[in-house]
């Protein structure tokens, strides 16, 4: 009977465990199977971290909106968002945003996600 199951088709509304290939819910954040918690389709944009925080979208909030420290509150660093806020003028946060939204582009998602997805 287990064999009936595990080699069930997915039908709309349904999706296979990432780890055991069990069929569960397309909402399912865990799969009641094994427990593993499943991870988030990639979008458009881009993977989404376990938050909710995109690389993409960080990238480009640090392009656009980096001298006022933008990306920094968006990613939950507000002291430095704050500290961007105050020397805006100098623009010294802006080379530095510039930079940043360089090593965003190139990171790769699990260190992104190591790193920001749970702030």
């Amino acid at each position: 009977m287990n064999d009936d199951i595990a080699s069930r088709k997915k039908v709309a509304g349904e999706k296979y465990c990432s780890d055991c290939g069990q069929v569960i819910s397309e909402k399912a954040e865990i799969c009641p199977k094994c427990g593993v918690r499943q991870t988030a389709a990639p979008s458009a944009f881009g993977t989404t971290a376990p938050n909710g925080k995109n690389k993409l979208t960080a990238a480009l909030l640090a392009f656009f909106l980096g001298a006022f420290g933008a990306h920094k509150f968006y990613l939950g660093q507000i002291g430095f968002g704050i500290l961007y806020l105050l020397f805006f003028w100098t623009l010294i946060p802006s080379i530095i945003a510039f930079i940043e939204f360089i090593i965003l582009l190139t990171m790769s998602d699990e260190v992104f996600n190591a790193r920001f997805g749970n702030t």
